[in-house]
């Protein structure tokens, strides 16, 4: 079996018909997303922007300070050019305060604290003007558990989360995404010289191979062959997959009754 990603034919207009309909459905006025400049966010930006226009599309760009001009920059580019409603927030006074009351604040702690404080902003704004959270993980970050529960995990809708991220590539050059942010390096801009890859230890497209023949349960060796990874790796990503399952659904709870949320109640 051939382990590349594929993008389905009407994976666009899948994806922009559920956007559509889930807001309907909900009764608000739009969406509000976190735009940071980089692939994914820009990605759920035009496609928040095909399903439901410029004027029920929200854009929050959240810095940390001074560190994140070059992605302000970017993400207001975006912005501009979809004609979508932005505001800038910089959230660096709201984590030094968590940082100053909080103790034990090591680099990935305070990472998620960022992560957190900018969905706490999402939120916010969501209550403030009947919107919807959208949410730009995608299923590669979602699988390995590379995302923070309750930040950047924390979403109403999450449009290319069924979406491996080579697969959001090829969505992105579809879309007409610039160039630039097609090249850019992938990163969470949790800390200065964080990437996505660097974290995860491995690039996207071997990753993404390694997680298709995890999804249609193929042997790990064969796996490890065909995506051409040590074996051993198969056996580390299978770790982050199972490692962050409590992280991909809601918290734990103990069956009782005729139909159980998390459990057999399905929405």
């Amino acid at each position: 079996m051939e382990l590349i990603p594929r993008l389905r034919a009407d994976a666009r207009e899948a994806v922009v018909r559920f956007i559509r309909s889930t807001v309907e459905g909900s009764g608000r006025k739009g969406v509000v997303l976190g735009l940071s400049g980089g692939l994914d966010s820009a990605v759920c930006a035009y496609l928040g922007f095909e399903a439901l226009g410029p004027e029920s599309v929200h854009a929050l760009i959240l810095p940390f300070g001074d560190a994140d001009k070059r992605e302000v920059k970017g993400a207001v580019g975006v912005a501009k050019g979809l004609k979508i409603q932005y505001d800038i927030l910089d959230i660096k006074p709201v984590c030094d305060a968590f940082f100053e009351t909080l103790s034990g604040a090591d680099r990935s702690t305070a990472g998620n604290v960022r992560a957190r404080v900018r969905m706490v902003a999402l939120y916010q704004k969501a209550n403030s003007e009947s919107l919807l959270v959208m949410g730009t993980g995608n299923k590669s970050e979602i699988l390995t558990g590379y995302f923070t529960k309750f930040g950047d995990g924390g979403a109403d809708l999450m449009p290319i989360g069924d979406l491996y991220k080579t697969e959001v590539r090829e969505l992105a050059a579809m879309l007409g995404i610039p160039k630039r942010i097609l090249a850019k390096t992938p990163t969470a801009g949790l800390w200065p010289g964080q990437t996505d890859e660097g974290e995860l230890g491995m690039p996207y497209d071997r990753l993404d191979m390694v997680l298709l023949g995890i999804e249609y349960l193929l042997p790990d060796d064969e796996i490890a062959r065909s995506a051409s990874v040590p074996l051993k790796e198969v056996a580390r990503i299978k770790g982050l997959v199972d490692g962050g399952a409590h992280k991909r659904r809601l918290g734990l709870i103990p069956k009782l009754a005729h139909r159980t949320v998390g459990i057999d109640w399905r929405e």
